[in-house]
């Protein structure tokens, strides 16, 4: 495929492969950016965004509603091409392509829905005669740096907002999974956006998103990634608007008075989706030291029938990770957390890019299964004493991004609720829960700001106010 840059498809003679994971097949290639075409994506997004500027919040709305509509249209392909260049079994690719197509609806309904706010100024002493408001105006140019896991939704999550709040972008897709991020441009295309409202960028990572994010003619990125990478992000920015969605190393807490079927369809619905490549996967089972071995007797035998192969035959319920190098992360991690005196319960064995879905038994802070993110098809399961300590273990990690808890106990929900530290907060079910139009984003290392497209867009454009004096 070709990248979008200037208004037009382009293509380059330096190009990257993109693989097929589950095969390791070569199964499209893309253009590698260079340092001139990170300057005319630039010139362009500068030259496109008085445009995006002035189109009416209506028309914005049209055009990602049509935007939408070809999303269904072309339903069937988006899912094929995401499962092909992710890995995600292609119900999962499915129900990203419904989800994005939502995400893509509810930005089209907030840029009908930009406002600001008449002001009390006569509150202030000695004020009269005096009218003030405040204005929401673009932020003019936004980078929109996306990751691999998902190649659709986040990059509407980002796109979406941006556009919607009259802005141009300029999107840089995960180099693993650009192929459905380039769709999606097309469509955007065909359904009416302004050529400069967007530009895209393939290519490396380190390279084109450095000279992005230090440069001032961007005036906001919204990123998703590692930590690592966003802190670099952060300190290249300088004065510019960030959102930054980082890693964590989800806990869910299990009390003893848990329904526990319902702990254990949680716990495999949100710890191996995406071959447990989410950033709120459950990756720490913090359970009750009084109902840890019934739990585990349930628990085990269903993750050991999950069905893992070919993500595109119907039957398969767990894919391969995006690369085979970080399957043998996954396996060494799993290895090293043995060696130190964990029990694997079940699963922990590679083949190329597949790690079967590995259970962790008696895991502890510093192991890295526990202490880092994993990124991959293993739960790590540790005992808690009681909901002190459960809390405990819960907040003992960098990370916030998202947590769960089991109980039927109404105080110790609202105890979790009010102490454990995370932006996002489940009762009753695991950490990995996300609809689109909520509030989402972390706290500590997992980084700075809220998606969902109506906070994504108040995030998106500058507030100014107006006083009228007469």
């Amino acid at each position: 495929m070709e990248f979008y840059l200037a208004g037009q498809w382009q293509d380059r003679d330096d190009r990257i492969e993109v693989l097929n994971p589950a095969k390791g097949e070569v199964i499209d290639t893309v253009p590698k950016a260079s340092a001139d075409d990170i300057e005319t994506a630039l010139v362009t997004a500068v030259e496109g965004a008085p445009e995006m500027a002035k189109l009416s919040g209506y028309r914005r709305f049209e055009i990602l509603r049509r935007t939408a509509d070809l999303m269904v249209e072309n339903r069937e392909d988006l899912a094929r091409t995401l499962s092909q260049e992710e890995g995600k079994t292609i119900h999962e690719a499915r129900t990203e392509v419904d989800r994005a197509r939502q995400t893509i609806e509810l930005s089209g309904e907030e840029a009908k829905r930009l406002t600001g706010e008449v002001l009390p100024l006569d509150g202030g002493e000695g004020v009269s005669g005096k009218l003030g408001f405040t204005l929401r105006v673009p932020c003019g140019v936004v980078a929109a740096i996306t990751p691999f896991n998902f190649p659709l939704n986040l990059v509407c999550h980002k796109v979406g907002p941006a556009l919607a709040g009259g802005n141009s972008v300029i999107l840089k897709p995960a180099s693993d999974t650009p192929l459905v991020a380039l769709k999606f441009v097309k469509l955007l295309l065909e359904a009416g956006l302004p050529a400069k409202g967007i530009s895209t960028l393939t290519g490396s990572g380190g390279t084109i998103g450095s000279k992005l994010c230090s440069d001032n003619r961007v005036r906001k990125i919204s990123f998703t990634g590692s930590q690592e990478v966003g802190e670099k992000i952060c300190h290249a920015a300088g004065i510019k608007k960030v959102t930054m969605e980082l890693g964590s190393n989800s806990p869910l807490i299990v009390l003893p008075d848990a329904d526990l079927d319902k702990v254990v369809n949680a716990v495999v619905a949100s710890g191996y989706a995406n071959a447990g490549q989410v950033c709120i996967s459950a990756q720490r089972l913090i359970v009750d030291e009084r109902m840890h071995d019934e739990l585990m007797q349930r628990l085990i035998p269903k993750v050991q029938s999950i069905v893992a192969g070919d993500p595109l035959q119907e039957e398969t319920q767990m894919g391969p990770m995006v690369r085979e190098s970080d399957a043998v992360r996954v396996e060494e991690w799993i290895q090293e957390a043995v060696s130190q005196g964990a029990k694997l319960a079940c699963g922990g064995e590679r083949n190329g890019a597949f790690v079967s879905p590995a259970l962790i038994l008696e895991s502890k802070p510093d192991m890295k299964i526990v202490n880092d993110e994993l990124f991959g098809p293993g739960v790590a399961v540790s005992r808690a004493r009681d909901i002190d300590d459960a809390i405990r273990m819960a907040n003992d990690t960098r990370y916030g991004l998202s947590a769960g808890i089991f109980t039927q106990d109404i105080d110790s929900a609202v105890r979790f609720a009010k102490e454990v530290q995370s932006g996002n907060i489940h009762i009753n079910w695991g950490p990995m829960w996300r609809t689109d139009s909520m509030p989402y984003g972390g706290l500590k290392d997992s980084g700075l700001g809220k998606e969902g497209p109506k906070y994504a867009i108040e995030e998106m454009t500058e507030s100014k106010t107006v006083v009228i004096h007469s």
